[in-house]
């Protein structure tokens, strides 16, 4: 039975399927073909089996005289019946020999279906193999198929770039998990230290229990903003998202106003500048969420009472939202790697330690934007300050000029 079933399994695969199929379909079609020659040629020619006359035999004697010889006779036909005779034994060894081709092209048939559906199912093979090569921590295998340019060319390629972004997120989420596992390790063991030296010691003073209760309630804060910024970025890549369409504006008005505390308690000035007209289509939680962050930035990094501008207007078909600060400033070599994982900017005009932030506000807010088809970008000098640009679609009307490819380049507040 064993022996039966695993036979049975042989025979349902893809390429004994091909092979009969396509030895099936060659033998119809020749066998088709044959018939029709066949059939023709019986309509065209006159075929009969051969009619013969039983004919006695005579025998002349030497007076001249013919005379019947009894007990003998012989088979005679005319001319036009030995014809027929002819057409009709051509007919059927033709039919014969039809049937001897037709067993003979479907022997052949199904050798060369054989051979050129293992031909055509090589990158199958390939696939299969390097699908059971692959490990949860080694992606690196690829199928690297070659022949023809055909569709399964094109699956074995399409399926090596899977494979390529598979292993670049698992590579990215390997990099994550170990990047925060070293950002929470410094402070919890800041904390233990702090509950192990002062607030488990009965003999600490009031100031030492004081001074430790202020670190722990920095480094809670600090893991809390650390933990919600890892929510976001689990939230984004989740796709749980309704966008609606949101006045730039308005939007612009209500976050700033959320900060706008935060901003009396470093006496910074917040002058907001949005022109009306510019829509875009985001979710806007997280949309408020990236605004959030570059407003968090520069209200971190901005001297004691200088200005952050929050502005918003449209360029050719996009739609900006700046957020200008008068801090220390971006080295040109350093303003692209401040959107890294845990890249953090020279904070050290933070007036409070406990705003320092978590590493991923940058590149959290640039995930929001890009998966919005939008980019974020930084105009930055160092010891004047920085600008970090949200460019989103417009979606206002027709009416706006066409969109270009990218946003602009140059800062849409001006160089200063």
């Amino acid at each position: 039975m064993a022996h039966l079933s695993s036979a049975w399994r042989a025979l349902r695969t893809i390429r004994v399927r091909i092979a009969l199929t396509t030895s099936a379909w060659l033998f119809a079609i020749s066998g088709l073909i044959l018939l029709g020659v066949y059939l023709a040629l019986q309509h065209s020619i006159d075929a009969k089996p051969l009619d013969p006359v039983t004919v006695r035999k005579f025998v002349r004697k030497p007076d001249g005289t013919l005379m019947y010889k009894t007990g003998e006779s012989f088979q005679a036909a005319d001319l036009e019946s030995v014809q027929q005779a002819v057409n009709q034994s051509t007919l059927e060894s033709l039919r014969n020999y039809s049937l001897i081709a037709l067993a003979v092209i479907s022997l052949i048939s199904l050798f060369v279906g054989w051979f050129v559906a293992g031909r055509m199912l090589r990158p199958i093979g390939a696939i299969t193999s390097t699908a059971n090569r692959l490990r949860a921590t080694d992606l690196s295998q690829r199928i690297h198929a070659s022949g023809p340019d055909d569709e399964l060319r094109t699956l074995a390629d399409t399926l090596d770039n899977l494979l390529d972004r598979l292993d670049t997120a698992f590579r990215a989420e390997r990099a994550l998990v170990a990047d925060v596992s070293h950002e929470l390790r410094n402070p919890v063991a800041v904390i233990q230290a702090n509950v192990e030296a002062v607030l488990a010691d009965d003999r600490a003073t009031a100031q030492e229990r004081a001074e430790a209760l202020a670190i722990v309630s920095r480094q809670t804060a600090r893991m809390s903003r650390l933990l919600d910024d890892l929510l976001a970025t689990a939230r984004r890549r989740s796709g749980s998202f309704a966008d609606e369409r949101i006045d730039v504006r308005d939007f612009v008005v209500d976050v700033t106003q959320d900060h706008a505390l935060l901003a009396r308690d470093r006496s910074l000035r917040l002058d907001t500048r949005a022109s009306p007209g510019p829509l875009v289509y985001a979710d806007r939680e997280s949309l408020s969420r990236a605004l959030a962050n570059l407003l968090s930035n520069a209200l971190r990094l901005a001297p004691d009472a200088s200005t952050i501008t929050v502005a918003a207007g449209s360029v050719d078909g996009w739609a900006w939202i700046a957020v200008r600060d008068e801090g220390p400033g971006i080295a040109d070599a350093d303003q692209q790697r401040v959107f890294e994982r845990f890249r953090r900017v020279d904070d050290t005009t933070s007036s409070d330690a406990r705003h320092r932030g978590s590493g991923l506000g940058l590149t959290i807010a640039r995930q929001i934007v890009e998966s919005h088809e939008g980019r974020l970008v930084v105009h930055s000098r160092l010891g004047v300050g920085s600008t970090f640009v949200i460019w989103l679609p417009d979606r206002a009307d027709a009416s706006r000029p066409v969109r270009t490819g990218a946003p602009p380049a140059p800062d849409p507040l001006g160089a200063r």
